[in-house]
């Protein structure tokens, strides 16, 4: 389909496409195998200004959107969703920056994330606390010209490669809801460490790790927005991200689709290609139609998400709900098309479906996802009686 996009934005999908095939495509399977951060990926991304699309040009960006946002993470996706997931996940840190920051606060931590030269991380998920953000554990309390923060995230995206570090901690246990506020950690801070880092299913070329703080004392001037305001920048920085984590779904789909349409029009098995039967063209067909069902839904709600003129909860949980769904489904069927081979390490869709199922649990699991859906159609139901 043709989603008309603007001269530019050919430009940046053109150059993903030329990194994800000429740098990303050579070292997949390597980095899969050894789970070890892409940090010279990242320095090519960083160079390519792919970093700094959505971060205004003010501070060090290109001053577009959650769109070309979603361009570049899909394009990355379609060959490692895992290493495309460096980019995806800085975004993640630094939208409660952009939404809540101060001028000086963007200035400083958004500039360097523009360029690649640091990357972010978001840490809001506890061992206690996954989709109930409000049971949070993590404290911090206000310590003269400091916050003292004590507590631990855990399964954290970019954790420990990330230099800038968004923390969701509570301010004020008695106000609930209210009292969660958003702080910027610097690696390096005394008193902030990493745990343990996960050995994953899939996306392993990107590192999930605990972080941990043991009186870590972080400057008041990091606080974003002010005291109670963390969860409600949480959730609009979810409305913002989510299609991105939709990004990287329909980049497995599209990406597995695309081998597994590479094999079945070149395998021959009994004298014909393995396309070339019906049974298989119906497959081939329900495959597409779906990756293409999602691309229409997560390339709206991303121009939706840009207009800001409306709330985007209810169509950014779609977009991923749905999106992540296809992926799981298109994967698993790309690995039974390929038959044997399918379930081997030396053809891709193995690792496709591996790293597909990540995107139906983290940013809010799919069930999370159909509650915020559901209260949303409630509520329109309601102001519309």
């Amino acid at each position: 389909m043709d989603y008309y996009l603007t001269e530019e934005q050919k430009e940046l999908v053109s150059t993903a496409r030329a990194i994800a095939n000429e740098h990303i495509k050579p070292v997949r399977q390597k980095y899969d195998a050894e789970g070890t951060f892409p940090q010279d990926i990242v320095k090519i991304l960083g160079e390519a200004g792919l970093f700094g699309v959505y971060i205004p040009e003010k501070y060090g960006g290109r001053g577009m959107g959650v769109f070309e946002l979603v361009l570049i993470v899909e394009e990355l996706s379609k060959v490692d969703a895992g290493i495309a997931l460096a980019l995806a996940a800085t975004a993640l840190g630094a939208y409660p920056i952009l939404l809540g920051g101060s001028d000086e606060q963007k200035a400083r931590f958004l500039a360097p994330l523009a360029t690649g030269e640091k990357i972010a991380a978001f840490g809001i998920t506890e061992p206690e606390s996954g989709s109930d953000p409000i049971s949070l554990a993590t404290k911090a309390t206000k310590d003269g010209d400091f916050y003292i923060l004590n507590g631990a995230k855990c399964f954290i995206t970019n954790g420990g490669e990330a230099q800038i570090n968004t923390i969701m901690a509570v301010t004020n246990k008695g106000r609930g809801a209210r009292g969660i506020s958003a702080f910027v950690v610097e690696k390096g801070t005394p008193g902030f460490d990493f745990g343990k880092k996960e050995n994953k299913l899939g996306i392993r070329a990107s590192v999930t790790r605990e972080l941990l703080f043991d009186d870590c004392r972080v400057p008041k001037e990091n606080l974003l927005s002010r005291e109670g305001w963390g969860l409600i920048l949480a959730l609009k920085t979810f409305d913002a991200t989510r299609p991105g984590v939709a990004a990287q779904a329909l980049g497995i789909a599209a990406g597995a689709l695309n081998e597994t349409m590479a094999f079945a029009t070149t395998h021959i098995e009994s004298g014909e290609t393995v396309a070339s039967r019906q049974g298989i063209q119906h497959r081939l067909a329900d495959m597409a139609t779906e990756v293409e069902a999602a691309r229409a839904l997560l390339y709206a709600t991303a121009r939706m998400v840009d207009e800001g003129k409306v709330r985007t909860t209810k169509e950014s949980a779609m977009s991923k709900l749905y999106a992540s769904d296809v992926a799981m489904r298109v994967t698993s069927e790309a690995v039974r098309l390929f038959g044997d081979r399918g379930y081997l390490h030396d053809y891709p869709v193995e690792k496709m479906m591996r790293d597909a199922k990540i995107t139906q649990i983290y940013e809010g699991t799919n069930q999370i996802q159909r509650n915020e859906i559901g209260l949303a159609l409630i509520k329109e139901a309601a102001s519309a009686a």
